[in-house]
Protein backbone atom coordinates (compact mmCIF):
# COMPACT_ATOMS: atom_id res chain seq x y z
CA UNK A 1 0.00 0.00 0.00
CA UNK A 2 1.01 3.69 -0.55
CA UNK A 3 2.60 5.64 2.03
CA UNK A 4 -0.18 7.73 3.49
CA UNK A 5 0.02 11.07 5.22
CA UNK A 6 -2.58 10.18 7.97
CA UNK A 7 -1.28 12.97 10.92
CA UNK A 8 1.02 15.55 11.61
CA UNK A 9 3.96 12.67 12.91
CA UNK A 10 3.38 10.94 9.36
CA UNK A 11 3.80 14.54 7.50
CA UNK A 12 7.06 14.79 9.99
CA UNK A 13 8.41 11.56 8.99
CA UNK A 14 8.24 12.03 5.69
CA UNK A 15 9.55 15.96 5.24
CA UNK A 16 12.38 14.42 7.16
CA UNK A 17 13.01 12.28 4.63
CA UNK A 18 12.43 14.36 1.49
CA UNK A 19 15.04 16.75 2.75
CA UNK A 20 17.86 14.48 3.29
CA UNK A 21 16.98 13.08 -0.01
CA UNK A 22 17.25 16.72 -1.26
CA UNK A 23 19.44 19.47 0.25
CA UNK A 24 18.04 21.76 -1.67
CA UNK A 25 14.94 21.89 0.16
CA UNK A 26 16.61 22.80 3.55
CA UNK A 27 16.26 27.20 3.22
CA UNK A 28 12.45 26.48 2.29
CA UNK A 29 11.97 24.61 5.04
CA UNK A 30 14.00 26.82 7.31
CA UNK A 31 12.08 30.04 5.58
CA UNK A 32 8.76 28.18 5.58
CA UNK A 33 8.41 26.51 9.16
CA UNK A 34 6.81 23.11 9.23
CA UNK A 35 4.45 23.01 6.76
CA UNK A 36 0.39 22.75 8.11
CA UNK A 37 -1.38 19.68 7.77
CA UNK A 38 -4.17 19.48 5.13
CA UNK A 39 -7.52 17.04 5.67
CA UNK A 40 -10.72 16.60 4.42
CA UNK A 41 -13.01 14.10 4.80
CA UNK A 42 -13.38 11.25 1.80
CA UNK A 43 -16.22 9.50 -0.48
CA UNK A 44 -18.19 11.31 -2.73
CA UNK A 45 -18.68 14.56 -0.50
CA UNK A 46 -15.03 15.32 -0.19
CA UNK A 47 -14.52 14.61 -4.04
CA UNK A 48 -17.71 16.95 -4.75
CA UNK A 49 -16.08 19.81 -2.20
CA UNK A 50 -13.27 20.08 -4.66
CA UNK A 51 -15.31 20.35 -7.34
CA UNK A 52 -17.41 22.95 -5.80
CA UNK A 53 -14.39 24.96 -4.72
CA UNK A 54 -12.73 25.00 -8.38
CA UNK A 55 -11.64 28.53 -9.98
CA UNK A 56 -14.06 30.35 -6.99
CA UNK A 57 -12.62 32.13 -3.77
CA UNK A 58 -12.56 30.22 -0.28
CA UNK A 59 -16.15 32.33 0.56
CA UNK A 60 -17.82 31.86 -2.50
CA UNK A 61 -16.64 28.39 -2.44
CA UNK A 62 -17.83 27.69 1.53
CA UNK A 63 -21.19 29.53 0.56
CA UNK A 64 -22.28 27.35 -1.69
CA UNK A 65 -21.02 24.58 -0.30
CA UNK A 66 -22.55 24.92 2.94
CA UNK A 67 -26.01 25.16 0.87
CA UNK A 68 -25.50 21.99 -0.61
CA UNK A 69 -24.70 20.00 2.41
CA UNK A 70 -27.51 21.66 4.15
CA UNK A 71 -29.92 21.02 0.73
CA UNK A 72 -28.77 17.29 1.04
CA UNK A 73 -27.62 15.90 4.22
CA UNK A 74 -26.14 13.68 3.68
CA UNK A 75 -24.88 13.90 0.35
CA UNK A 76 -24.55 11.04 -1.71
CA UNK A 77 -24.42 9.89 -5.19
CA UNK A 78 -28.41 8.69 -5.62
CA UNK A 79 -29.73 12.38 -4.28
CA UNK A 80 -27.42 14.50 -6.16
CA UNK A 81 -28.52 11.68 -9.65
CA UNK A 82 -32.32 12.72 -8.65
CA UNK A 83 -31.88 16.49 -8.09
CA UNK A 84 -33.13 18.56 -10.44
CA UNK A 85 -29.90 20.85 -12.26
CA UNK A 86 -32.54 23.84 -11.89
CA UNK A 87 -31.89 23.28 -7.75
CA UNK A 88 -28.99 22.89 -7.90
CA UNK A 89 -28.21 26.09 -9.69
CA UNK A 90 -30.21 27.74 -7.27
CA UNK A 91 -27.96 26.82 -5.01
CA UNK A 92 -25.15 28.37 -6.85
CA UNK A 93 -23.49 25.31 -8.68
CA UNK A 94 -22.76 26.36 -12.33
CA UNK A 95 -23.54 24.08 -15.31
CA UNK A 96 -20.49 22.56 -15.67
CA UNK A 97 -20.40 21.86 -12.16
CA UNK A 98 -23.65 20.36 -11.69
CA UNK A 99 -22.65 18.26 -14.71
CA UNK A 100 -19.40 17.05 -13.06
CA UNK A 101 -21.31 16.03 -9.70
CA UNK A 102 -23.92 13.99 -12.07
CA UNK A 103 -21.23 12.39 -13.85
CA UNK A 104 -19.16 11.35 -11.08
CA UNK A 105 -22.45 9.95 -9.17
CA UNK A 106 -23.05 8.00 -11.97
CA UNK A 107 -19.28 6.39 -12.02
CA UNK A 108 -19.56 5.68 -8.73
CA UNK A 109 -22.86 4.19 -8.76
CA UNK A 110 -22.20 1.98 -11.92
CA UNK A 111 -19.05 0.68 -10.13
CA UNK A 112 -16.41 2.32 -12.47
CA UNK A 113 -14.98 4.78 -10.18
CA UNK A 114 -14.64 2.83 -6.43
CA UNK A 115 -13.10 5.88 -4.69
CA UNK A 116 -12.49 3.55 -1.63
CA UNK A 117 -10.06 1.25 -3.33
CA UNK A 118 -7.95 4.50 -5.04
CA UNK A 119 -5.57 4.49 -1.21
CA UNK A 120 -4.20 1.39 -2.48
CA UNK A 121 -3.26 2.41 -5.91
CA UNK A 122 0.08 4.10 -6.93
CA UNK A 123 -0.32 7.74 -7.11
CA UNK A 124 -0.06 7.77 -11.22
CA UNK A 125 -3.10 4.72 -11.05
CA UNK A 126 -5.36 6.21 -8.73
CA UNK A 127 -4.74 9.65 -10.75
CA UNK A 128 -5.88 7.21 -14.00
CA UNK A 129 -8.32 6.15 -12.44
CA UNK A 130 -10.08 9.71 -11.17
CA UNK A 131 -9.39 11.06 -14.63
CA UNK A 132 -11.22 8.86 -16.60
CA UNK A 133 -14.61 10.35 -14.85
CA UNK A 134 -15.79 13.25 -17.05
CA UNK A 135 -15.76 16.41 -15.25
CA UNK A 136 -12.87 15.12 -12.78
CA UNK A 137 -9.59 17.11 -14.13
CA UNK A 138 -6.24 16.80 -13.06
CA UNK A 139 -6.15 19.34 -10.08
CA UNK A 140 -9.39 17.82 -8.59
CA UNK A 141 -7.83 14.61 -9.08
CA UNK A 142 -4.89 15.22 -7.40
CA UNK A 143 -6.01 17.21 -4.12
CA UNK A 144 -8.80 14.34 -3.75
CA UNK A 145 -5.91 11.59 -3.71
CA UNK A 146 -3.97 14.26 -1.74
CA UNK A 147 -6.29 15.89 1.16
CA UNK A 148 -8.67 13.44 1.19
CA UNK A 149 -7.03 10.09 1.11
CA UNK A 150 -3.33 11.59 2.51
CA UNK A 151 -1.07 9.96 -0.45
CA UNK A 152 2.11 10.97 -0.03
CA UNK A 153 3.07 10.66 -3.78
CA UNK A 154 0.10 13.11 -5.13
CA UNK A 155 1.00 15.99 -6.96
CA UNK A 156 -1.02 18.69 -8.49
CA UNK A 157 1.25 19.70 -10.42
CA UNK A 158 -1.38 22.38 -12.65
CA UNK A 159 -1.84 24.75 -8.91
CA UNK A 160 -0.76 27.63 -10.00
CA UNK A 161 0.30 28.34 -5.96
CA UNK A 162 2.45 25.39 -6.37
CA UNK A 163 3.87 26.61 -9.08
CA UNK A 164 4.72 29.76 -8.15
CA UNK A 165 6.75 28.51 -5.12
CA UNK A 166 8.49 26.39 -7.37
CA UNK A 167 9.72 28.94 -9.38
CA UNK A 168 10.73 31.45 -6.51
CA UNK A 169 12.13 28.68 -4.99
CA UNK A 170 14.55 27.62 -7.78
CA UNK A 171 14.78 30.58 -8.99
CA UNK A 172 13.42 29.54 -12.04
CA UNK A 173 13.49 32.19 -15.45
CA UNK A 174 9.39 31.91 -15.33
CA UNK A 175 6.56 29.58 -13.61
CA UNK A 176 7.20 25.81 -15.15
CA UNK A 177 3.94 24.76 -16.65
CA UNK A 178 2.23 21.40 -15.06
CA UNK A 179 4.26 19.16 -17.17
CA UNK A 180 7.85 20.65 -16.57
CA UNK A 181 6.02 20.31 -12.93
CA UNK A 182 6.09 16.70 -13.32
CA UNK A 183 9.65 16.85 -14.53
CA UNK A 184 10.95 18.93 -11.79
CA UNK A 185 9.36 16.69 -8.92
CA UNK A 186 10.36 13.46 -10.26
CA UNK A 187 13.18 12.65 -8.08
CA UNK A 188 11.33 13.61 -5.29
CA UNK A 189 8.80 10.21 -5.52
CA UNK A 190 7.17 8.92 -3.21
CA UNK A 191 7.35 11.92 -1.61
CA UNK A 192 5.68 14.37 -3.97
CA UNK A 193 2.97 15.18 -1.76
CA UNK A 194 5.10 15.80 1.23
CA UNK A 195 7.18 18.34 -1.07
CA UNK A 196 3.65 19.86 -1.95
CA UNK A 197 2.59 20.47 1.57
CA UNK A 198 6.37 22.59 2.34
CA UNK A 199 5.78 24.53 -0.98
CA UNK A 200 2.72 25.65 -0.14
CA UNK A 201 3.51 26.55 3.21
CA UNK A 202 6.42 28.19 1.65
CA UNK A 203 3.94 30.10 -0.47
CA UNK A 204 1.98 31.61 2.15
CA UNK A 205 5.47 33.16 3.51
CA UNK A 206 5.75 34.83 -0.07
CA UNK A 207 2.56 36.09 -0.40
CA UNK A 208 1.72 36.67 3.68
CA UNK A 209 -1.79 34.81 2.93
CA UNK A 210 -3.16 30.84 3.55
CA UNK A 211 -1.91 28.91 1.02
CA UNK A 212 -5.23 28.02 -0.73
CA UNK A 213 -4.63 25.69 -3.26
CA UNK A 214 -5.89 27.21 -6.69
CA UNK A 215 -6.71 25.47 -9.76
CA UNK A 216 -5.70 26.28 -13.24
Amino acid sequence: MPYCIRNDEDLATGLAQLVASDPRLMPILAAAGPPMLRHRPAGFAGLAAIVVSQQLSTASAGAIWSRLAAAYDPLAPEPILRARASRLARIGLSAAKIRALKEIARAIRSGQLELDALGERDADEAHRALTAVHGIGPWTADLYLLFCLGHADAWPAGDLALQEAMRTAFALPARPNAREMGELAEGWRPRRGVAAHLLWSYYRVLKRRDPVPVSS
